[in-house]
């Protein structure tokens, strides 16, 4: 199992299964096929809404908790003191687990310094190993940073071929934050899975390409988080250690760059009045 170690020493496996948009009866079968192939990190959030089934597929699995990397972020709703604390509580019991190997802030929305508070508090409990922020821009991570006890370990981006986040990981290795990258295939936006570039190094190494996406981001020392239902892509997209992409082919990826989310900004207010709108809809609904 390839790792990659946070600013505190915590090791984490840098290629994790995430299970965004998984569905709840998709999601322990998911989880239990990825552990089969060698998964040892699983990223889950509260705002995925299956933490029970991530549990349940690590519990029906039979590893150790301990041989397993697991992750959650904290929803925005839940975010300020005491209250991001609690939900994090919350997220262990529906995980069936004691403790976390990483909690996030998942939005940089709402009262993330209180809620960030909280983690620091969880930390210093022993209840989770390391802790950190998501989709935060270099601004607010530099920020978090300089006026916080205990700096994030991890921030989880948007990184794939499109969008390389070049600038973003400068500021992270000065402040000793490793980057996870989500979305590393774009779900096939901008037709990433027939882009000539990627096909001809795929060609080339006899690997798909997926594989070659992992690949960069391994080399690249940021942690990738891809999702799949389906065995065989999920055991595709965990073998990627039995080739090397070249210099001529990481130059090729970086001409690819386009410096442009596929999906949202978080610096567009239009985006936070969505945010804003999304936790009054779903407080209506309880």
């Amino acid at each position: 199992m390839n790792t990659f170690e946070l600013s505190n020493g915590v090791k984490i496996p840098e290629n994790g299964f995430g299970v965004y948009q998984v569905s709840k009866e998709d999601c322990i079968k998911s989880v239990l096929s990825a552990l089969k192939v060698g998964y040892r990190h699983i990223d889950t959030a509260q705002s995925y809404f299956n933490e029970s089934e991530v549990g349940e597929g690590i519990k029906e699995s039979g590893i150790d908790r301990k041989d397993i990397f697991l992750t959650t972020k904290v929803w925005i709703d839940n975010y300020g003191e005491n209250k991001t604390y609690q939900s994090v509580i919350e997220s262990m019991k529906k995980l069936k687990t004691d403790y976390l190997d990483l909690i996030l802030l998942h939005q940089p929305v709402n009262d993330y310094y209180g809620a960030y508070r909280d983690l620091e508090k969880l930390y210093k409990e022993g209840k989770v190993r390391a802790i950190g922020v998501s989709n935060f821009y270099s601004d607010r991570l530099v920020d978090l940073c300089l006026f916080s006890e205990i700096k994030p370990m991890v921030n989880q981006i948007e990184v794939n071929p499109f969008n390389q986040r070049e600038e973003d990981k400068k500021w992270a290795d000065k402040y000793g934050v490793l980057l996870e990258g989500w979305a590393p295939f774009g779900e096939g936006r901008n037709n990433m899975f027939t882009n000539p570039t990627l096909l001809s190094i795929a060609s080339k190494h006899r690997k798909s390409v997926a594989q070659v996406i992992l690949r960069w981001l391994y080399q690249r020392g940021i942690v990738s988080l891809a999702k799949s239902i389906h065995e065989e892509r999920i055991k595709e997209n965990n073998d990627i250690y039995d080739f090397s992409l070249d210099e001529a082919d990481l130059e090729r990826i970086r001409l690819l760059n386009t410096n442009q989310s596929l999906f949202f900004s978080h610096q567009d207010p239009n985006m936070i009045e969505w945010f804003g709108n999304l936790i009054i809809e779903r407080r209506n609904k309880k």
